[in-house]
């Protein structure tokens, strides 16, 4: 019913084409320089006549840089319940979002390592501003997302997302990775929207649970040291405050993008889950569709904030917003001192005063601390 040409990833027999033409772009050649020292252009094109599937592309090249950006921008990163996932089950991963580019690449790092299929990918067509980046997502299994035009345009694209998603998951056994909700968390709240999981499931509404369960929900934690972006985030926050309206700068979402691979991010965590099939079994038959929804959006939540880990930078944070000493047990003095020398940096922007962007600053690293506790 669907022609998914324009927002599936590429195939195995278009993958190299577009490498050639990234090859003439010289924004590729030049972050290809600077994120995977000591490997040129020959060494790519040599590669490419040995690379026959994506798989294989991916593995050989795509994953140099993803290692390299996790060597050079975190301390320490750390992976937690790939035991839970079977080895190739299709899952749908929907995850919590605090960057653009690092939340799914790091997956698909820690599933190259314990030698498990790659995932398909959702982004947002917003991100996506030109051709190099389109096709540097489509050779990395990105789905797009088309998120412009009418209420109308919007329904259909919808659904042909969702047809998409259910080919992948069910038709071609393909997992995929999707946000629980549009666009990254700015004020640490990590929750899922009914609008998600009615997109995915839709044309099944009749039979929503059992098609959720045979997407094989997985809920993703993945959690940041210093949260990328922070001061980005904090300063959107400050001028949405009172319901002021907030424009975008041009090439604000490239530079997010950029920033968040290259910023310090200290050390990060990516947890999964445990699929949700237990746990969809209980769903009450007795209510209603959008309150079935509702129960699977707190049950994926649940998993999220359980597994987040809360770094000494969290709880200093909530001890700074609410004024005591609750988790000063938590972390150490020097600990302390160096999340608020990153306060001071980050605090400074032209147009917000200091005192407000310190207030969004550490509700983004507090509020976790909230969610946990919360639903222990």
């Amino acid at each position: 019913m669907y022609n998914f040409d324009d927002i599936r990833p590429y195939n195995d027999s278009e993958f190299k084409e577009a490498y050639y033409r990234l090859m003439e772009s010289p924004g590729f050649v030049d972050a290809m320089a600077k994120c995977v020292p000591g490997y040129t252009l020959d060494d790519l094109r040599r590669d490419l006549t040995s690379f026959n599937t994506v798989n294989e592309a991916q593995a050989g090249f795509i994953m140099r840089w993803v290692s390299t950006f996790i060597s050079q921008f975190t301390s320490e990163c750390a992976m937690r319940g790939m035991e839970n996932i079977a080895p190739n089950q299709a899952c749908l991963f929907i995850s919590n979002h605090r960057d653009i580019t690092f939340d799914p690449a790091v997956l698909q790092f820690y599933c190259y390592k314990e030698h498990r299929p790659t995932t398909r990918i959702c982004i947002g067509n917003n991100l996506i501003d030109n051709p190099t980046l389109l096709d540097v997502g489509r050779i990395n299994k990105m789905i797009l997302v088309i998120r412009s035009g009418s209420l109308r345009e919007k329904l259909a694209n919808s659904q042909r997302l969702a047809a998409y998603i259910q080919y992948s998951l069910f038709e071609e056994k393909e997992s995929v990775w999707i946000a629980q909700r549009d666009g990254r968390t700015k004020d640490g709240n990590d929750y899922t929207k009914q609008g998600l999981l009615k997109m995915v499931s839709m044309g099944n509404e009749k039979d929503l649970i059992d098609t959720l369960k045979k997407m094989n929900i997985v809920p993703m934690s993945i959690s940041y040291e210093f949260e990328p972006c922070d001061q980005l985030k904090a300063r959107e926050m400050a001028i949405r405050e009172n319901g002021e309206p907030y424009e975008k700068r041009p090439g604000e979402d490239f530079q997010s993008i950029k920033q968040g691979i290259f910023d310090q991010k200290g050390r990060m965590t990516l947890a999964l889950g445990k699929p949700l099939h237990e746990e969809l079994d209980e769903v009450p038959a007795s209510l209603n569709y959008n309150d079935k929804l509702y129960y699977v959006c707190k049950l994926i939540d649940k998993q999220i904030y359980e597994n987040y880990q809360l770094y000494p930078n969290n709880y200093v944070a909530h001890d700074l917003m609410y004024g005591d000493n609750r988790f000063a047990h938590m972390y150490s003095e020097k600990e302390k001192l160096r999340f608020e020398e990153h306060l001071q940096r980050k605090a400074i922007v032209q147009d917000v005063p200091r005192k407000k962007m310190t207030d969004y600053l550490l509700r983004i690293y507090a509020t976790p601390v909230d969610n946990h506790f919360a639903n222990l």
